[in-house]
């Protein structure tokens, strides 16, 4: 059986904002390639997160759980994180837990970084 594999690129747009794009797998193998980098940039005062999920195939609780705790240590910073996503069986996750209302989700990077940087 393959390793889940999860590739984080990182794009600091500005002093306020950062994007997070993954590509792979967020599971419960792969979350601290995703939970360390987070929690950096969120001690480092970013207050507009995005988190472009747009090569990611699939995601679990545990995943869901990370995205979850960002979103609410950036609402504490009085920031917003807002996910990018148009893959239907992720989109049905945040669905099923009931977090689809919980989250901002757009579907592009351009939208995402206009809701989070108060252009939207």
């Amino acid at each position: 059986m393959p390793v889940p594999q999860l590739k984080v690129t990182e794009d600091n747009v500005d002093e306020h904002t950062h994007v997070l794009a993954l590509r792979g797998e967020l599971d419960v193998a792969t979350v601290p390639r995703l939970a360390d980098p987070l929690r950096e940039v969120i001690a480092a005062g970013k207050t507009g997160l995005v988190i472009d999920l747009g090569e990611l195939t699939f995601l679990d609780s545990t995943g869901l759980m990370v995205l979850l705790n960002g979103l609410r240590r950036v609402v504490r910073q009085g920031g917003n994180l807002v996910i990018v996503c148009t893959n239907p069986t992720v989109l049905r996750l945040f669905d099923i837990t009931g977090t689809a209302t919980t989250f901002t989700v757009v579907d592009s990077r351009i939208k995402a970084l206009a809701e989070v940087q108060g252009e939207n």
